[in-house]
């Protein structure tokens, strides 16, 4: 008898999307079965996202994907992560007043990345029009969605803050003056026309990809850069640091940049060779804590057992720490990726790994990084303070539990996509004038002390926490994987991606399988918040194992039962069949296929 999941695995052969959003998902879906190939689905399904998910990423956010283009037969990365504009020194924050980069407002953005590496997604490796992509979203812009209920509860929470402070945002978000109640139509009429008059200016010119050129250029040298400008320039308006500054961003900054693709970062693990981001990115997090765990027979521990929560958290802690001290752009520093990666350093760490739960922040030390390792960890001691950990933005002014979205894709001929696009949430910036969505807040990863890989600076990438995954089976790409959550991202999808490949659960079996987390290191989001020696775990764990667990010394805490989590999967087996699930979590994320 197979054992009860919550939703069933999704089987078939044409194609499969899962996303965190029902309607996204038949999006793309749609997109497939207009004859549209994985990429063409997941823009199409990322444009929706924008939409349906306004809280959790926009188009002013950003995105990093891990791709198979089954015609190149490679596994590469799209880099959407817009870099700090040539205004965003140290000089001119810490001259604002300021020791941390606040977590909203316009002193946080970066530059807009996501639309750039949708259009560079849908031109290198797409084969339908801006049209095709675009009309999905226009129409639940125009026509109107449901509002999510924790949409509603945002924008209640910050009515009075938007009335006040970013009118712009009111007039937006609370149309009439009255904030949209849960499950009710609702309606982005002037970001519905953005995308209008981006698709007339892409097709006053002929063929596919000069459209697709030409859309780019609307967005980032035409009249899209154009309206963010003219709003900077005089802009000036409250953020997380209690005051009121002026942003940095220019149209010059945003002309310039372009997404770009790379070459992914990999680990082979147990016949699996899983592919990340680098190390701009929380991706080699994942990959070091596999190369720690590489000593531990998890396979012979429950997997949710106490033996098993305490053995991956207490590796995590340690990936974690090291991203602290090592990770950032590597265009601008060197980045010791294959040393943190190797067998030498990964036994020396794995010996750290005790019976009971650690309350102290330990990065390794790097030959070579000894003072960027004493610079880091000085730093941190004086900047990143105990308390309670949240993520990404407004968390003075509302209920706030927004985080990021995730798309999955395979189609028929094996094309797969995992994508985790992100920032400019509605609640991160004001609403940019006749534009109908903000910018985003990405800057506050950056630190605001020299020295650091992570240190602010014009053209540098901040260190994000987006993090999707693919992993190649025996050397075919099999599955995409992915899920929101800033910090929790490598967390969540470690557990899940640990029980798919020792205990052989199918992916929605090890979907719904309870999670847990830590917030132990220092976070990603302002203000950088850190709890040692702390573990989230949901209720379904049982009170035997929550019991272990307390007794290991974890400063446990109790989530209710499917609130942590918001994971997708797909997977695409060596005959052609093709299999996507999605987490019950939250009652919106969906995956569909035939």
């Amino acid at each position: 008898m197979t054992a009860f999941t919550t939703r069933p695995e999704i089987l078939g052969t044409f194609g499969v999307v899962t996303s965190t959003h029902w309607i996204a998902s038949a999006v793309g879906m749609s997109i497939l079965e207009k004859g549209g190939n994985a990429f063409d689905a997941a823009v199409a399904t990322g444009f929706v996202l924008q939409v349906v998910e306004p809280h959790l990423c926009g188009p002013g956010g950003d995105l990093p994907a891990v791709i198979y283009s089954k015609k190149k037969d490679k596994v590469e990365v799209i880099c959407a992560q817009g870099p700090a504009p040539a205004g965003a020194t140290i000089e001119h924050y810490t001259a604002e007043g300021l020791s941390l980069i606040p977590g909203d407002g316009l002193l946080a953005s970066v530059i807009p990345g996501s639309f750039d590496g949708w259009m560079l997604m849908l031109r290198d490796y797409g084969s339908m029009s801006v049209r095709d992509v675009l009309e999905p979203a226009i129409y639940y812009a125009e026509r109107g969605h449901p509002m999510l209920p924790r949409v509603s509860a945002t924008i209640n929470g910050l009515a009075a803050f938007f009335e006040k402070e970013w009118p712009t945002s009111y007039e937006t978000w609370l149309p009439n003056g009255s904030v949209p109640e849960a499950h009710a139509n609702f309606r982005n009429p002037v970001l519905a026309e953005t995308w209008k008059r981006i698709i007339a200016e892409a097709e006053a010119k002929s063929g596919r990809e000069a459209q697709v050129e030409a859309a780019r250029d609307a967005f980032y040298r035409g009249f899209v850069a154009e309206k963010i400008d003219d709003y900077l320039k005089t802009a000036e308006v409250m953020d997380a640091s209690g005051n009121r500054h002026k942003g940095v961003l220019t149209a010059t900054d945003m002309a310039n940049w372009s997404a770009t693709i790379e070459e992914p970062l990999t680990y082979d693990y147990h016949g699996w060779t899983i592919a990340k981001i680098g190390p701009w990115g929380q991706g080699p997090v994942f990959l070091q804590t596999l190369s720690i765990l590489k000593g531990f027979d998890l396979a012979a521990m429950n997997p949710t057992g106490a033996d098993f929560v305490h053995t991956v958290v207490e590796a995590m802690k340690l990936a974690f720490a090291d991203r602290e001290v090592y990770y950032g752009d590597p265009d601008f520093s060197e980045i010791p990726v294959a040393h943190l990666l190797s067998e030498t350093y990964a036994a020396e760490r794995r010996k750290l790994v005790g019976a009971d739960a650690s309350f102290d922040l330990r990065p390794g030390i790097v030959p070579g990084f000894e003072a960027q390792h004493d610079l880091t960890m000085t730093m941190l001691g004086a900047d990143s303070k105990t308390g309670a950990v949240y993520e990404p933005t407004m968390a003075h002014l509302s209920e706030k539990r927004g985080d990021t979205v995730h798309i999955d894709v395979i189609d028929r001929d094996g094309n797969m996509v995992s994508v985790t696009p992100s920032g400019g949430w509605l609640q991160s910036s004001p609403t940019v004038p006749g534009l109908g969505f903000c910018l985003n807040s990405r800057a506050q990863m950056f630190w605001l002390k020299p020295g650091l890989p992570t240190s602010l600076a014009p053209g540098k990438r901040p260190r994000t926490t987006l993090t999707p995954s693919l992993g190649l089976y025996e050397g075919r790409p099999t599955l995409a994987f992915g899920t929101p959550g800033g910090d929790q991202q490598e967390q969540w999808q470690l557990s899940f991606f640990l029980r798919y490949a020792h205990h052989k659960l199918n992916l929605q079996a090890a979907i719904d399988q309870p999670l847990f987390h830590t917030s132990h290191f220092p976070g990603s989001f302002y203000p950088r918040t850190r709890e040692p020696g702390s573990l989230m775990a949901e209720a379904n764990f049982g009170p035997d194992v929550l019991d272990a667990l307390r007794r290991k010394g974890h400063k446990l805490t109790v989530a209710d039962v499917w609130t942590i989590g918001r994971l997708t999967a797909a997977r695409r087996d060596a005959d052609g069949l093709l299999r996507a699930a999605a987490t019950p979590r939250l009652m919106q994320a969906y995956a569909v296929g035939r």
